[in-house]
This record gives structure tokens, C-alpha cells and sequence, in this order.
């Protein structure tokens, strides 16, 4: 098909508007994204075009010149100037967003699935804002049947008790976590654990708070995320003595395996918490490594060790704190801080 481009009698250009993919030479087919809003999205695309022009001819002039304007969405010769294909099809969102929040606001999906709720995340829910798909507030007679929509929307997302139970259990989680300020990713591992020990049968004759706290301490473990059983245990409903017992069980139970507490990941929160110089942290972490290549960590608490060696550090580094500020902050005893600090002055050769 011709398409006249300039209206003189004497003089007429056309541009052939045949389909592309008629007399064009192709080896492989390719989707080529027209995005370009990284480096590395402009990256692929170079690839994208070498490949093109390696396996691309124009069915006019024969030349492998093919380039690709992503702007317009075309295949153009760059020869002859043939516009190839106008009709490349860009796959990515039809929007732009430049962060977070934008891509949330634009998106018309919901969010993955979540092992920190009981359904996964895969239920509906009906909005609070009673306002119509306009932004318009609805009429009093909807609101009420919105209200009772919504009543029984959270009345059958639990069909029976065990699932209010692993709601409730999930939901201790997800608040004893954010008390900890531990990151998602250890919410998401507790709950795991806690779902396998549902599985298992392990919770029976046990409290929902026991096993859910125990879960998280396990996940914490597990994250390498530096939380002691006291600190645990303070956010908790439940004993340290009962949350120490049914940690141990359903870390054997469930074959856990759990590396031990390294008492360095302790030595940056505390030392923060101290006002204290990346010199005592430094020096902090170097009287643990000496102190351990001794021996001297063995069956020691991981917190009062390394309470004692930043108490150590501070005075090396002439930055004092006390050793009641520094037993504040570790949670442990100031006798624990004097006695693991004189073990390891002695480690360090100091008298």
C-alpha cells in the first residue's frame, strides 16, 4: 500500500505501509521493552538492538541498517529510511513511577501473599472511607449496608478456631516484632516457623503466646538479627523460663538449625546506645576476638560478653561509662559486666 506524502502532481514520495514481517529476513523473534528509566534497562535495550540489526533486513534496500526509535515505537532502515514497523508493542505498565508510593498509588493489583496473615493475604477487603469509585460520599442507606458487609467479611475470614488461633498467634508476632524493630523479613520467617510447628502438632498443651514468642526468637536466630531471650521475653506476654522451653523443643522438634549467638552483633546497638565512637566499637570487637581465641566465650552469655568488652573498650579508648550504664543498655547484671571484664583484660595482657 503507497500513501502520497506531498501533494504536488508533478512530484509524488510514498512510504510502503506494507506489514513489516512480509519479505523481512528474521532468524529469531524478540520483545523489545521501551522502557529506558535505569542504566541497566538501557543496557538491555543496546543488547536488544544489536540483536535486531544482526537479524533484521529492510525489505526495500536489502540493508541490515534496521535501528529502533523507542520513543515513537518503530523500526526504521537506516539507510533508506523505511519505517519497518510502527506498531512495536511495549509490554512494561502503561504508567510512570518514580518511587514507592507512586507505584503503589498506580498499581491495580494487590499486594503478594504473606505468610504473616492466616489467609496469606489472599482475602478482600472492603474499604473504610464509605465513598464511591468517584471519591463521592454515598448515601446513609449504603453505608449501613456497607457496615454489614463488612461485619461479615471479617466474621468469614475465620471459619473455625483454629484459624482465629493462628490469626491471633500470627497477630502476636507481627506486634511483638514491631516492638523489636526487627526487619520483614524475620515477621516472615516466624511465621513460617510457627505454621510448621501448627503443622506438626508441637502447640498442643502449649500456650498461642509461648509458641508464637519462642517462633520469633527462633526467626531471629535463624536472621542472624541480634536479639537476646530477655529482650524477647520483656515484649512478650509469657516467662523467659517458659519461652526458653518451648524454643528449645521446637527448635528439635523441627530440626532448626540454629548457629550460635556471635556476641560482635551485639557490640553496634549497644555501643549506639552508649554514644559511643567507632573506636570503642572497633576496639570492642577486637577484645571479643582475642577473648574467644582463648576459649574464654565458651558457655558465657553472648549479651554480658559483649556488655563487658565494650565496658572494656570505652575505658581503653578514654570514653568511661559506668558499669551500671552499660548493664542498663545490655540488660545483664554488673556483675556479669566485672566478671567476664576481668577475663578479658586478662586475654588482652593487660593487669
Amino acid at each position: 500500500m503507497a500513501v502520497a506524502l506531498n501533494g504536488s502532481e508533478d512530484h509524488v514520495e510514498t512510504v510502503c505501509l506494507e506489514p513489516w514481517h512480509k519479505g523481512l529476513n528474521t532468524t529469531t523473534s524478540r520483545d523489545i521493552s521501551m522502557e529506558r528509566p535505569t542504566s541497566q534497562r538501557q543496557r538491555e535495550q543496546a543488547t536488544a538492538d544489536e540483536s535486531t540489526n544482526e537479524t533484521l533486513s529492510c525489505p526495500e534496500c536489502d540493508s541490515s541498517e534496521v535501528i529502533q526509535d523507542a520513543d515513537q515505537g518503530e523500526l526504521v532502515c537506516d539507510d533508506c529510511g523505511l519505517v519497518v514497523d510502527e506498531r512495536q508493542i511495549d509490554r512494561g505498565p502503561e504508567w510512570r513511577a518514580f518511587n514507592h508510593s507512586e507505584r503503589q498509588k498506580k498499581s491495580r493489583v494487590g499486594a503478594p501473599t504473606t505468610q504473616t496473615m492466616h489467609d496469606k493475604g489472599l482475602t478482600t477487603t472492603i474499604d473504610w472511607k464509605d465513598k464511591d469509585a468517584y471519591g463521592r460520599s454515598i448515601s446513609s442507606e449504603k453505608r449501613s449496608q456497607m457496615h454489614r458487609l463488612r461485619k461479615w467479611q471479617e466474621r468469614i475470614r475465620t471459619k473455625d478456631a483454629g484459624e482465629r488461633n493462628l490469626q491471633f498467634a500470627l497477630s502476636e508476632i507481627d506486634r511483638m516484632a514491631s516492638a523489636l524493630g526487627v526487619p520483614r523479613s524475620v515477621r516472615e520467617v516466624a511465621s513460617v516457623i510457627y505454621r510448621r510447628a501448627l503443622d506438626e502438632d508441637l502447640i498442643r498443651g502449649r500456650s498461642i503466646e509461648g509458641v508464637a514468642t519462642a517462633a520469633l526468637y527462633a526467626a531471629c536466630r535463624q536472621e542472624g538479627i541480634p536479639r537476646s531471650l530477655d529482650e524477647v521475653a520483656d515484649v512478650s506476654r509469657v516467662s523467659q523460663k517458659e519461652i526458653g522451653r518451648t524454643y528449645r523443643y521446637i527448635s528439635q522438634e523441627l530440626g532448626l538449625e540454629l548457629k550460635p549467638v556471635d556476641p560482635k552483633s551485639f557490640v553496634p546497638r549497644f555501643a549506639s546506645s552508649l554514644h559511643l565512637s567507632e573506636e570503642v566499637q572497633a576496639k570492642a570487637t577486637e577484645i571479643i576476638d582475642v577473648s574467644a581465641e582463648q576459649g574464654l566465650l565458651s558457655g558465657k552469655s553472648p549479651t554480658g560478653f559483649a556488655a563487658a568488652a565494650i565496658y572494656a573498650a570505652s575505658l581503653l579508648c578514654n570514653e568511661k561509662k559506668t558499669q551500671r550504664e552499660v548493664a542498663d543498655v545490655a540488660q545483664v547484671t554488673e556483675v556479669t559486666i566485672r566478671n567476664r571484664y576481668q577475663e578479658q583484660i586478662e586475654a588482652m595482657g593487660f593487669r
